[in-house]
């Protein structure tokens, strides 16, 4: 029987060899990021430990934006990993459905699930989209789907339906006031909570200063004015 340390080094190495030339936001060092802040935050809350690593480590292990927006794909993996670990149907269960219920998915994730472990890998996960790294995500994404950076001609979408949200296409900016903007306000511990402010007020920053640069309309300016 392997102990816990043993199963986290296997999932390790498992995550990387199969996210190996994954897109640069989705990559192994996105998983490592929310790997640490999980262990961060979940350091200042009660939960359980090897359910929060494994959680953090196999979220993103198949990605519906990856898989034609298939979701049953990540859970699915995941299990088979796991059962190979000689893990609880308990643990196994958990963990599946911290990947089925930790996306923003639009602000429609129905809450069918929740449990102190999926708030700290979802509040680890929105913080890896925000911030500086966030905003390199953001474009690194908006590049791989050759998205227009900004149009002021588009506007953000704020009452997009769950399918709009996975299948919309519009320019990297209007994903700031569409989602990132919009998680600090959703983050679920104290810790997160914390950590997500600092991060708001960079993006906050960013765009501020990208307005400057664009000379050009100030729809998406005045639009932010409005969201605050």
């Amino acid at each position: 029987m392997q102990n816990n340390q043993e199963i986290i080094d296997a999932t390790v190495a498992y995550v990387k060899t199969s996210l190996e030339g994954a897109e640069g936001g989705h990559d192994w060092w996105h998983i490592y990021r929310v790997w640490q802040l999980s262990r961060q935050i979940a350091a200042h809350e009660t939960a359980d430990m090897l359910v929060v690593e494994l959680g953090a480590l196999l979220h993103d292990i198949a990605d519906s934006k990856f898989h034609n927006g298939d979701e049953s794909i990540g859970p699915a993996r995941a299990r088979a990993f796991m059962e190979s670990q000689g893990l609880s149907e308990a643990v196994i269960v958990h963990v599946e459905n911290i990947i089925r219920y930790i996306s923003f998915k639009g602000g429609h994730n129905d809450n069918a699930f929740r449990s102190p472990e999926l708030s700290v890998v979802q509040d680890a996960d929105r913080l890896d989209a925000i911030g500086a790294i966030g905003v390199a995500r953001a474009f690194n994404y908006g590049g791989f789907k050759n998205r227009a950076i900004y149009d002021p001609a588009i506007k953000p979408n704020m009452n997009m339906t769950r399918e709009e949200y996975k299948n919309g296409a519009s320019p990297t900016i209007n994903h700031f006031y569409e989602k990132l903007l919009l998680l600090k306000d959703r983050m679920n511990t104290p810790t997160g909570k914390a950590m997500a402010a600092e991060r708001h007020r960079f993006m906050e920053a960013f765009l501020e200063q990208f307005y400057k640069e664009t000379m050009m309309d100030r729809i998406f300016a005045d639009f932010a004015d409005q969201q605050r």
